[in-house]
Order: structure tokens, then sequence, then C-alpha cells
């Protein structure tokens, strides 16, 4: 099979987006814990805990989420490099490698979101405190 440097420059702005995502993602949960930090006088000191085991939790996995993504881009750009200079072998390679690394950001990704949605159901646990 025939790969140009065509081929590898269609992922750049599907991994860029997903970078932006991730960072958007970032930075809300960063609100999160700030808007968690500053509320004292919290209904049960045990949902709170619980929230910022998963607050942790999510942090790391969006770190890796994000390192994943930043290599996927990096092995992506060096695989445009090796097809510019003509080593193809070594761009299908480098190539094979980013496409690797992107699938393991959307798990890391896919694994963030159900423990987000882990989050929400403890705070809805909040409103059957109060009710």
């Amino acid at each position: 099979m025939e790969m140009t440097i065509t081929t590898p420059s269609l992922l750049f702005p599907a991994i860029s987006l997903l970078l932006l995502a991730y960072t958007n993602r970032f930075v809300t949960l960063t609100n999160v814990i700030r808007q968690l930090s500053a509320s004292e006088g919290s209904p049960s000191k045990e949902i709170v805990r619980r929230q910022i085991v998963g607050l942790r939790k999510r942090l790391q996995i969006i770190r890796l989420m994000q390192a994943s993504g930043v290599m996927s881009f990096v092995f992506c750009t060096l695989s445009m490099f090796a097809l510019l200079l003509q080593f193809y072998l070594l761009g299908q390679f480098l190539f094979a490698v980013s496409l690797i690394l992107l699938v393991v950001s959307l798990l890391f990704s896919f694994y963030e979101v159900n423990i987000s949605t882990n989050a929400i159901n403890i705070e809805l646990e909040k409103f059957d405190e109060k009710h």
C-alpha cells in the first residue's frame, strides 16, 4: 500500500479538536474543584470526600488523555516528516503508532466520562439527603 504525506495530515484536525475538548474538560473540572473548596458547610462530609476521590482520579485520567493525544500528534507529525523524506516504511510505522496512541487517548476519555457519570450520581445523593 502506498502512503502519501496527505494520509497522516488528515488526522491533524481531529487530534487538534480532541485536545481542545480535553482541555475544556480539564478547565471545567478545575472550576468544580474550586467551587467545592469554596463551599463550606456542605450537607455531608462523606459526599464531599467521595467527590474529592473521584475528582483526583479524573484529573489523573485527563492528564493521561492529554499525554496520549499529544504523543499521537507528535508521532503523526514525525510520520509526515518521514514520508516527506521518502522513508515510507518508517512513515507508515510512525503513523500506526500515532493511531494506536489516538485510540488509547479515546479509551481514557471514555473511562473519564464513566467516572464523571458517577460524580453526577453523588451530586444527586445530595438532593436525596435534603428531601
